[in-house]
Order: structure tokens, then C-alpha cells, then sequence
């Protein structure tokens, strides 16, 4: 049986073989190439990339709002869809529309085949392997769809070779949960990142400007993915490495790659009127200029026309204006009250004129505290058709693609990775100051002085990552994250590293460290990425790593406030205290069993 393929992002076409069964399905297309057909031309290989690329974008909304609808930064409204509303209570069903399994492993299966029959060992006329780029792109689809596989199914059969007969189909295959899933994709990356070509020329293939789009914004960066997965894997030491190398090879062994200065702050201490500040959470630009560094890393590019099939309805979830209709309607996620909550309870520190003061707790429009809600959430009464209507924008979906990785994640990672390897005041200068040499000598290198051997593998050139101070130096270009929304953090005497003065013992101090500045962390994701699909993954890895599944049900129960804790339990008709609750299934072969 043979098909045409339109792609996404070139008018290409390409035969299909369509296998007698697909893993879940009967006669359902899965390999996007020809059976027994060799990828050992740029053209064919070039296509197979995008041809995976397009099969990933039915996995785009659901990366999103599998990770957003489930945890406590959003509610649901009167206006939510059912499978929607059925994700964020937890029940929903084989017929939910997010609740489909076939669409990862149809990524899978054609990663599986590319791997198995694109030709590396071709060379130009210089000697060099053409199509390693794309053989490391490939791994890195799988790895992250595997892994986003997992992380929502808890227990997933695993196979690593293309499935093209029904007899293969019909197979049982071995099944693997979380931990095991990071670990076989960790053996199966790292070799990777030791390969002469890829060091020479890098894992990111340069196919330019596709519909207005930076090409190289389409790819999951292998050090990077491997700093995930160690992550998750719980191999701290190995993911802060992994994410150190990211950040201080991204743009080139010579150029940094800091955090930035960008921030929604205050103007002066009369608190009315705030400005953004090279505050970037939407650009879709790819730069290697320190003075410019773009925000994304990694984005599902979608169709542009909603008859094209892969749509994205993200900015129509998020917000009011349906961008297909033309109408007005309300939302169908919503900032939680936990989150607003949580920014309120926030205490912005403002300096002017070398003084150091405290934005009021009484300020309207939810300005109190942390300005990085108000800032990409508005709400207000439109008129449409004679009507006032409660119209809701998150500026955060302004664009058609889908983002998943920003530079910001990655430090804040980084954080993660640091705090839990056993150096919390490193992680905590992450959050609070911002990282150069200078810092780490004062601030890091005081306290851990018998680990000076594994923290002296990280160096941040104090010529290159400039930390912002009120002084305002010339070239700054590092702050701490939570400067970003809530003022000079490191001038801040309400955040301040965690200290136990009962505590005696210096280890077990360093424990207590770990888990307040941990708990610093989350509470810096949900500020930074409110509604960027990251937080239920974050409270589930921190609630495994705690073994407290009640760290993750509490403050989903807490969506709604404290007064309103019960009332968010009865609706969520499982125990989220119960981890297996926290999966999907589907048709009695995926999940938990």
C-alpha cells in the first residue's frame, strides 16, 4: 500500500509502507519510508526527519496539557471540554481524545526504522559522515518520546527494532517502567556525545529558515536530553554535568550562555507602574550572540491552517479569542488559585538608590508579590456581540508551534541536578545571584571544601558570565532566576539560603539544605513556566525522589486554596496519594497493571 506524504514544512512527497498491523491497531500506518528501502541520499534522509517531525506533532498538545491540566497551577472552567476536564480529574477513559498510545509509538516505530536503515558510513568528498546529524537527531526523537511515553504511563513495552509485520505486531515485548526507560536511553545516547563528527559539527543539522521558523529550534540537543534523563533517572552528579555541558557549549566553547537579565519589574518604589525587561518567554529566534540569546531551544513546529490536520488548539485553550473562529469564549484552563496564591505570597524587592525596599502585600490586579503572573496572564471584561464577556490571555500562546525547552528550564535543572548531587548553596546561587567563578570561590567553594575535585569541573569565566548587580556594571548578562519576577533576589533578606541554627551537624544541616532549597525550586518552576505543560512532571519527579506520593496529591488538592482542599478531592474520583493513579491506560495494555 503506498500513500503521499505532504510535509509540514516542505511541499515533499515520499512512499509509505503500511504494515499489516500497527503495535495497538490493525491497519494502521506507522513507518513513514518504504520497506527494505535504504535512507542513503540527503533528499530521502532529509525527508525522513521531517517525516518523524510531522508524526510528533499529534503529540504536542497533549505534552502540554498532560503536564499542565494534572498538576496545581491550573483549574478547569465551565467552559472545559470533557476529555479535557476528564485529564484534569484524573478519569479519563480509552475514548479521551489525549489518552492515546498508538501516537507514541508511532514516532517510535519510525525512529526505529530510520536507525535501522540510514546509511552513516557515507562520506563526501572530504572524507566526512553526511548523515550523522540526522542518525543523532533521530535518537534523540525516540529518547524523548520514550521518555514522555513513560512519564505518563509508568509502565511501557519497549522495543528498539521497526515493527513491519503483523507477526511482529503480534509480539510480546518487554516492558519497562520510568527508571528503566532513562537508563537503556542513557546507554543508547552517550556514545553519542564522544563521536568526532558530531563534536566537529555538532548534533543539530542546519536546514534554515522553514516557514519563518529557525530550523534548528525542531531538535532535542543531546547533552541536553541526557542531563533529562540522568535527571530523571536520579543520577544527580551525571545530569549537573550533562547540563553544564549544554550550557557552556551551546554557542560555541568561547561564548556564554547565562541565564540572562531579563525581568517584569518594578519602576521605582511608588508601585504603580511596572515594565518588561528583555523578558522573553515566546520568541522563536535561534541565537549564538551573548548580547541576544534566544529563549527556546525546542519547539513541535504546527500547521498554520486548522484543516491541515495538525493544528495546534493550545491558544484557544489558554485563551479567550478562538484564532479558528474569530469569537470570544471562555477559557478552558485557567490560573489556579494556588497559583496566585503562591506569586502573591511572593516579597518583591526593589533598590533605588542603595536602599533596599519591600514592594506592599495590599497591591491590586494580583501585582503583589512575584510580576511574572501579571505580566503573561490578563484577565477582563470585553464586549462582544452586545456582551460582556470574562476574556482571558495568557501571552505565553501567541504562536502556532508548541514550545517545550527553554534556556531557562535548563538552569533551573541545573539547580535541581546541583541541589540533590549534595551542593545546596550552589543550586540556591542558580535561583538567587546567578553563576560566575567569582561566585562559586565565595559562595560555594567555603562550604564543600573536601568535594573541591568534582566542583572544580565547573568554571563559568567571570570575563564571560557577568552577574547583575543594582550597581548596574557594564555587559551584565546573569542574574538569578528569581530576579526575574521578583525584584533583587540576592538582596532579598526574606530570600536567603535555608540555615538550621539547631542543627549542629554539618551533614545533616547539608540534608535539611537540600530538601528547603528543593522546595525553593519548585516553587521557582511554577512562577517561571505557569502553564508551559512542565509542572506535573516536576511534582511527580520530586515526589518519587522523596518517596512522599503525598507531596505531589497535596498540592494538587490545593488548586483551589485550603478552604476548598476537600471539595478538589471529591472531584478526583482516585486517591492521588495511590502512585499508580498518577498514569494513564489504555485498552489494558499500557500503564500500571
Amino acid at each position: 500500500m503506498k500513500k503521499i506524504i505532504i510535509s509540514i514544512c516542505v511541499c515533499a512527497t515520499m512512499t509509505v509502507f503500511t504494515g499489516c498491523a500497527d503495535f495497538f491497531e490493525q491497519e494502521s500506518d506507522h513507518v513513514a519510508f518504504a520497506e527494505d528501502y535504504k535512507l542513503d541520499n540527503a533528499t530521502d534522509t532529509i525527508y525522513g526527519v521531517i517525516g518523524i517531525l510531522n508524526k510528533m506533532q499529534k503529540l504536542a498538545d497533549r505534552t502540554i496539557l498532560l503536564g499542565e491540566a494534572r498538576g496545581d497551577l491550573v483549574d478547569i472552567s465551565d467552559n472545559t471540554s470533557a476529555d479535557l476536564r476528564e485529564v484534569a480529574l484524573f478519569s479519563t477513559d480509552d475514548d479521551n481524545v489525549y489518552n492515546n498510545s498508538r501516537d507514541y509509538y508511532a514516532v517510535i516505530n519510525n525512529c526505529n526504522y530510520f536507525l535501522a536503515n540510514v546509511d552513516t558510513v557515507l562520506v563526501n568528498s572530504r572524507n566526512e559522515q553526511i548523515f550523522k546529524r540526522e542518525y543523532a537527531v533521530v535518537k534523540g526523537f525516540r529518547a524523548w518520546t520514550y521518555l514522555q511515553l513513560a512519564l505518563n504511563y509508568g509502565s511501557v513495552p519497549f522495543f528498539t527494532t521497526p515493527i513491519l509485520t503483523k507477526k511482529e505486531a503480534d509480539q510480546k515485548y518487554e516492558r519497562k517502567n520510568i527508571q528503566e526507560v532513562c537508563e537503556w536511553l542513557i546507554q543508547d545516547l552517550t556514545p553519542l556525545t564522544t563521536d568526532e563528527y558530531l563534536l566537529r559539527y555538532g548534533d543539530i543539522p542546519m536546514y534554515g529558515t522553514i516557514r519563518n521558523t529557525d530550523s534548528r529550534l525542531f531538535y532535542f540537543p543531546i547533552s541536553l536530553m541526557l542531563g533529562e534523563l540522568n535527571l530523571w533517572a536520579g543520577h544527580y552528579n551525571e545530569a549537573a554535568q550533562w547540563y553544564y555541558k549544554y550550557i557552556t557549549t551551546r554557542n560555541g566553547t568561547n561564548v556564554a550562555y547565562t541565564t540572562g537579565t531579563g525581568k517584569v519589574q518594578w519602576t521605582s518604589s511608588t508601585w504603580d507602574n511596572y515594565y518588561v525587561n528583555n523578558y522573553d518567554v515566546t520568541g522563536e529566534r535561534y541565537s549564538l550572540d551573548p548580547r541576544d540569546q534566544g529563549e527556546l531551544i525546542t519547539m513541535i513546529p504546527a500547521d498554520s491552517i486548522p484543516s491541515e490536520g495538525n493544528f495546534s488548539q493550545l491558544r484557544n485553550i489558554f485563551n479567550s479569542y478562538d484564532v479558528t473562529t474569530g469569537e470570544y469564549h471562555q477559557a478552558q484552563l485557567v490560573p489556579s488559585v494556588g497559583l496566585m496564591n503562591l506569586s502573591e505570597s511572593q516579597i518583591y524587592c526593589h533598590v533605588e538608590d542603595r536602599d533596599t525596599i519591600y514592594a506592599p502585600n495590599n497591591l491590586e490586579n494580583h501585582l503583589t508579590g512575584d510580576l511574572r503572573l501579571p505580566y503573561v496572564w490578563d484577565e477582563r471584561q470585553t464586549v462582544y456581540n452586545s456582551q460582556s464577556v470574562t476574556s482571558q490571555t495568557i501571552n505565553k500562546y501567541s504562536s502556532r508551534n508548541v514550545h517545550l525547552w527553554r534556556r531557562q528550564m535548563v538552569w533551573l535543572h541545573f539547580a535541581e541536578a546541583l541541589n540533590r548531587a549534595g551542593y545546596p548553596r550552589f543550586a540556591y546561587q542558580i535561583l538567587a545571584r546567578g553563576l560566575s567563578n567569582q561566585v562559586i570561590q565565595e559562595e560555594v567553594i567555603p562550604y564543600y571544601r573536601n568535594d573541591s575535585i568534582y566542583l572544580s569541573t565547573f568554571s563559568f569565566p567571570n570575563e564571560r558570565y557577568i552577574v547583575s548587580t543594582p550597581m548596574r556594571l557594564n555587559g551584565e548578562n546573569m542574574q538569578g532566576i528569581h530576579s526575574r519576577g521578583s525584584g533583587w533576589a540576592y538582596c532579598n533578606k526574606y530570600y536567603q539560603m535555608p540555615v538550621d541554627t539547631l542543627i549542629t551537624d554539618s551533614l545533616q544541616q547539608i540534608q535539611y539544605q537540600i530538601g528547603a532549597v528543593e522546595d525553593m525550586i519548585v516553587n521557582e518552576g511554577a512562577l517561571e513556566f505557569a502553564f508551559e505543560g512542565l509542572r506535573f512532571y516536576d511534582l511527580m519527579r520530586v515526589a518519587l525522589r522523596r518517596g512522599d506520593p503525598a507531596f505531589l496529591a497535596n498540592k494538587v488538592y490545593g488548586r483551589r486554596g485550603e478552604q476548598q482542599r476537600d471539595i478538589v478531592r471529591s472531584l478526583i474520583p482516585v486517591d492521588l496519594n495511590n502512585t499508580n493513579n498518577w498514569f494513564l491506560k489504555w485498552n489494558g495494555q499500557i500503564g500500571i497493571e
